[in-house]
């Protein structure tokens, strides 16, 4: 039986309405609604029964948060953001327009849930400071990754050589000054007055290992740190290099003036240009000096001519390191003048031992240049000796033998005659050494090769009036070398006296025509 539409004593009963009726407009449940919103929930949706909204909100936000967690560095995108946000205030205000005309589930009373929806405001701003000190623990770890990647890059840089490994040095230097200067205030800058301690020591370490050579340019380098770290990240580190790489300069340079090679001048250069006034400046000059002393030593050793060498070396290279040498440039300039004038007496020791060696050559042009540049020199009258009898040796060896002195006259007398038509300068050597020059004979000619070869072949026989010259000569052996002047073609002569008591000795000087000269 179906239902009447009529009630009880006849009347009409009204039918139930679909949805509850429009509430009247009320603006602080429109706000209540409008808040709870803000949350990012769709809480006020909750309270008016919009489920659909109320959903699109916690997608909105899940969906940020799989964007911006886990938190890093870089924060979350900006764009990511700058959509939440809108989505959220979007949806406050439709929150509100909805809320206006429509009941709350619960609270009943809009105030109370103005209140709820206040404090409910405390869940996203606890998210957005704990977000940024997430965020703010990821740029510091981040910030603490980047000094580990410049301390490794010092520790592999340490086991190399300083030229390997001064661009891992350079790239570690700019890390450091990075995160000193654009993070001044993170944990890792906090840190870097200790890494920039060990930079110092494993950049550095050659002078630790006594190495000093190697030592230079590394300490150079990290004179040169300050420039770009700040002054408090470094501390009594600005100084470090000083006085190691002064201590350096002089070691390197001492041992490569002790050893002879080596760019010693340019090292002490740049110690008495940098560090003037330092104690191993102060070394300079007497090590010098004592090196003059010592090589002047070796000329009365077993290389005298390598002594000589040396000491017109140091000489040079004293003299320009005297340019640059400030305090100590009078002691410097010194001690090249003495090594110059012990390079020019050395010569006579030099050229003797070269005649000894049978150099005769060298011997030759070694005292004469000595005799050129030592006016006063106490050897010089024997260097002209030597000279002579090295230039008789070259063509006649044997009379190398002995090194001449400085003896003269003898008893016999042997009389020196030129057949040539040159001026002729008559060179002897044997128990005394000498020689004179005699003018060209105007009537006589050059012979040739085969002249000289001819059986009982004669020069200065044929009764002219040759230009001559007399000399007393002790007994014993005399070579002689007849030297044509100018520009004569002709071939020295030769010949070997065996002089002896009770004897008259003539010796004739000619010249020979070499081929193809008349």
């Amino acid at each position: 039986m179906s239902g009447s539409p009529y009630g009880p004593q006849g009347f009409v009963v009204p039918p139930m309405p679909s949805a509850p009726p429009p509430a009247p407009p009320d603006g602080l449940r429109a706000a209540a609604v409008a808040v709870l919103n803000l949350s990012g929930l769709g809480l006020g949706y909750a309270l008016v029964r919009r489920w659909v909204p109320m959903a699109a909100c916690w997608a909105a936000t899940v969906v940020l948060l799989f964007v911006a967690l886990p938190a890093d560095a870089d924060g979350a995108p900006g764009a990511a953001l700058g959509v939440y946000v809108v989505l959220v205030l979007l949806a406050a205000v439709h929150g509100a327009v909805v809320g206006l005309r429509t009941r709350l589930t619960w609270p009943g009373r809009a105030p109370l849930a103005l209140l709820l929806g206040v404090l409910l405001l405390a869940v996203p701003a606890s998210g957005v400071v704990w977000y940024d000190d997430a965020r703010e623990e990821a740029v510091q770890q981040a910030l603490l990754d980047r000094l580990g990647k410049a301390d490794d890059l010092v520790a592999k840089g340490g086991g190399h050589p300083f030229a390997t490994a001064r661009a891992d040095y350079r790239e570690a230097l700019g890390i450091y000054r990075e995160l000193a200067v654009e993070h001044s205030g993170s944990r890792a800058a906090g840190r870097i007055p200790d890494r920039m301690r060990t930079y110092y020591t494993t950049v550095g370490a050659a002078y630790g290992d006594k190495d000093y050579c190697e030592a230079i340019e590394p300490l150079t380098f990290l004179r040169t740190v300050p420039r770009t770290m700040p002054g408090k990240q470094l501390g009594s580190l600005t100084r470090w290099p000083d006085e190691r790489l002064a201590t350096s300069l002089y070691a390197c340079g001492s041992d490569g003036l002790d050893g002879g090679q080596g760019d010693w001048v340019s090292h002490f250069g740049d110690l008495l240009g940098t560090f003037p006034q330092s104690p191993s400046a102060a070394k300079v000059a007497p090590a010098v000096d004592a090196a003059v002393k010592n090589t002047e030593k070796d000329v009365h050793g077993d290389q005298p001519c390598t002594a000589v060498e040396r000491l017109r070396d140091l000489n040079s290279r004293i003299t320009d390191l005297s340019g640059s040498a400030g305090s100590v440039k009078d002691d410097l300039v010194k001690s090249a003048d003495r090594a110059g004038r012990s390079g020019d007496a050395g010569e006579y020791a030099c050229g003797v031992d070269q005649y000894k060696d049978g150099d005769f050559a060298a011997a030759q042009k070694t005292m004469e240049s000595y005799v050129s540049d030592n006016k006063s020199g106490r050897n010089r009258e024997r260097a002209k000796k030597i000279a002579i009898g090295a230039e008789v040796a070259q063509t006649l060896p044997a009379a190398g033998k002995k090194l001449p002195t400085t003896a003269s006259g003898g008893s016999i007398s042997v009389t020196v005659k030129n057949d040539s038509p040159d001026d002729v300068t008559v060179l002897y050597t044997g128990p005394v050494t000498g020689s004179f020059t005699l003018k060209g004979c105007g009537s006589c000619t050059a012979y040739s090769l085969a002249d000289t070869l001819r059986i009982g072949f004669k020069p200065c026989s044929s009764g002219k009036n040759y230009p001559q010259r007399t000399l007393s000569l002790p007994v014993g052996t005399t070579y002689f070398v007849h030297k044509p002047h100018g520009g004569s073609a002709a071939t020295p002569a030769s010949d070997t006296a065996n002089v002896r008591s009770g004897y008259i000795y003539t010796e004739c000087a000619y010249t020979t025509r070499t081929f193809g000269s008349s």
